[in-house]
């Protein structure tokens, strides 16, 4: 058994499969990938690793697994996806996950080629465990795959808790303890207990407000829009191709930005945090449903257009579109009166907080700062946003919903 002293756990007692999987490359590589990627430029801080994050993981997957009674070698298969739920990350986690996608058709939970050779699945196979089994565990499958990848998964309350500690952002504080001894499997769905109806709107709220607080941050998303693009000019300049891509961590993408001379302009502006500002930051209702919905190639012709028309380079311009609102949380299953019901149709937390999701929600158009203003009348024209006031807003006119009002 190993001892490990965590910031936000105490200590951590890592035995078993985790034990051996623990200095495997793959697990050791996460040490180098930031949890949050450039979320640092915001809080500085928050250079907390995916190492770290999966320790935490697995450590409540086996509190959880304590509290629901299982035991065996599905209890080995849970912890040791647990603890690799992480492993087919990219470099920055998240932040160049789409483009990869593209190109090689995986997001980092699709792991079954990476578990099933090298050193762990030397080690999977040597504890009695099927890679392919641990790997669709990891994605989420099956009914212990809730455990790991679902509503009421031990990665979000991890990652909640942790990114609170290291941003210094309180809003993610939860009682994580608790969420995992009131868990409950009900007709194979994982549900939380009678009684704990506030226990689930904790960790909705909790991820409702650090969205836009930290992960969803101004310069967070322009920041990971222009690593984005710099990742994007790698393959087109065919400096290296996506599989590679994938594989790589913070340090080794660093490097390759700033030695590559199609990207050392943005690596630079990078490095130095002299960062993209915004050119337009739009409501939801100021912008069309087919720019919403657009696809990549038709995002890059819409910032060919934009530059085109505001008379600077295509690099100037970048088109940032989040998805449409949603809240994944809001199908989590608790018990009520013996009967599982989802959190969305329980709480009216729900209704309040997709109201102020709805309102947060901004389309960026990014560019330097000496042309921003031409960028953003191009933008307004070309996308056919329906702006009369000004182009960057940071607050909604009109009426919020209040909680009173979703009370009856």
């Amino acid at each position: 058994m190993k001892t490990i002293k965590d910031s936000v756990h105490d200590h951590i007692e890592v035995d078993g499969v985790a034990r051996d999987l623990l200095d495997t490359p793959a697990v050791q590589r996460l040490r180098h990938i930031a949890q949050l990627g450039t979320v640092s430029l915001v809080y500085p801080s928050a250079n907390h690793t995916r190492f770290e994050h999966s320790l935490g993981v697995y450590h409540l997957a086996c509190r959880a697994l304590e509290h629901l009674g299982i035991e065996g070698r599905e209890a080995k298969r849970i912890q040791a996806a647990a603890l690799l739920h992480d492993v087919g990350h990219g470099p920055f986690s998240h932040n160049l996950e789409e483009l990869t996608y593209r190109k090689t058709g995986r997001y980092h939970d699709d792991v079954h080629d990476l578990l099933a050779t090298g050193d762990v699945g030397d080690v999977l196979r040597d504890h009695g465990l099927e890679p392919a089994t641990v790997a669709d565990i990891v994605a989420g499958e099956g009914r212990f795959g809730q455990i790991v990848s679902g509503e009421l998964d031990v990665d979000r309350m991890d990652y909640l808790v942790r990114d609170a500690h290291h941003t210094g952002v309180p809003y993610g504080t939860i009682d994580h303890g608790r969420l995992v001894r009131e868990l409950r499997f009900v007709d194979g769905e994982l549900v939380l207990a009678e009684g704990n109806v506030q226990t689930a709107e904790s960790l909705l709220v909790a991820r409702a407000l650090m969205n836009p607080t930290v992960y969803s941050h101004s310069v967070a998303r322009i920041s990971k829009a222009m690593l984005r693009r710099a990742g994007e000019q790698l393959l087109e300049a065919e400096v290296t191709d996506a599989g590679t891509l994938q594989r790589m961590d913070d340090h080794d993408l660093i490097a390759t930005l700033r030695s590559s001379g199609a990207t050392a302009a943005f690596s630079k502006r990078l490095d130095h945090r002299n960062l993209y500002k915004r050119a337009v930051w739009a409501e939801i209702d100021d912008v069309p449903g087919g720019i919403i919905e657009a696809d990549h190639a038709n995002i890059r012709e819409f910032e060919r257009e934009i530059a085109a028309d505001a008379g600077v380079e295509e690099t100037d311009v970048i088109i940032d579109v989040p998805s449409r609102p949603s809240m994944k949380e809001s199908t989590t299953r608790v018990l009520v009166n013996g009967e599982v019901r989802q959190l969305g149709r329980q709480s009216p937390l729900v209704d309040a907080l997709r109201s102020a999701q709805y309102s947060q929600w901004r389309l960026g158009v990014y560019s330097p700062a000496p042309v921003t203003e031409a960028v953003g009348t191009a933008a307004v024209d070309v996308l056919g946003l329906d702006i009369d006031g000004p182009l960057v807003t940071e607050v909604r006119d009109g009426l919020y919903a209040t909680l009173d009002q979703f009370s009856d």
